[in-house]
């Protein structure tokens, strides 16, 4: 059970199956795909979803997990030991790295500030116009250092939990020379829901749903959401599936008020 909505009411106990988490794991590796024996880095709480599904996904990827030192203030540190493949994390901490990269950046002088602007222009060119995330020239001379923050062998990332601006993951892609996934989902459906795919080089979006969720859009007409709206349909998002879980533990009351008669959450 993990216990949720504390901010918006009295939290509630969301009874997740061992079947939840592991269907989740399972259905997100087309979209994370990694090979066995790679590593991903754990420091997220485990209380959280996103992290209770990460771990499900490790081990039916059969992956290696490095844990940190239980230090956060040490994670780069960390990362330079473990060298994980897989960088989870969450819009707090990538916004904290695209300041400190800004920063950086910005403070360079003379030569060296002219190769990294000219750097930074050329890949965000090249990205807008292809998707291209690597340069043969520029990322060995100016964001082999960036990879480097994280141990050098990173080749995939991915967010959740909350937004994240186009601005830092576009930056955050041709810094780190690796595709940044964003994903969407509550603990009420084991996290990831939906997850973007590495090879969609749009960026504002979290994808479609992964195999283990149906999702449609349920009219609020006292809102003026409707799924008729143009250009891009509005409504309350309902999602099925089997990874959605069984309801809230001795909560009756709201485990009906959050499922309608089909079974849509």
């Amino acid at each position: 059970m993990s216990y949720t909505s504390g901010t918006t009411g009295d939290p509630k106990g969301v009874k997740l199956t061992h079947k939840n988490i592991i269907v989740n794991g399972m259905c997100t590796i087309p979209r994370l795909p990694m090979m066995p024996g790679e590593t991903v880095v754990s420091y997220l709480p485990y209380t959280h979803s996103f992290e209770q599904m990460l771990f499900a996904f490790a081990l039916v990827q059969k992956l290696r997990i490095g844990f940190y030192s239980g230090d956060p203030l040490r994670l780069v540190e960390d990362c330079g030991k473990l060298r994980p493949d897989f960088f989870p994390s969450v819009p707090r901490l990538y916004n904290r790295i695209f300041a400190k990269l800004q920063a950086g950046f910005g403070s360079a002088t003379g030569c060296k500030k002219w190769l990294v602007n000219r750097a930074l222009t050329t890949k965000r060119r090249n990205y807008a116009r292809d998707g291209t995330i690597t340069s043969g020239c520029y990322d060995g001379l100016v964001f082999k250092k960036v990879r480097a923050l994280l141990g050098g062998r990173v080749r995939m990332m991915v967010t959740g939990s909350a937004p994240i601006s186009d601005e830092v993951l576009d930056f955050l892609k041709i810094s780190f020379c690796c595709p940044v996934m964003e994903g969407y989902g509550l603990t009420e459906s084991a996290a990831g829901s939906c997850v973007t795919d590495m090879m969609d080089t749009v960026t504002g979006h979290v994808g479609g749903p992964v195999e283990s969720v149906k999702i449609r859009l349920k009219d609020l007409p006292e809102m003026n959401y409707m799924s008729t709206d143009q250009p891009h349909p509005r409504g309350e998002i309902c999602m099925k599936g089997p990874s959605i879980f069984r309801g809230y533990f001795m909560r009756e009351d709201k485990t009906a008020e959050a499922f309608d008669a089909e079974g849509w959450f």
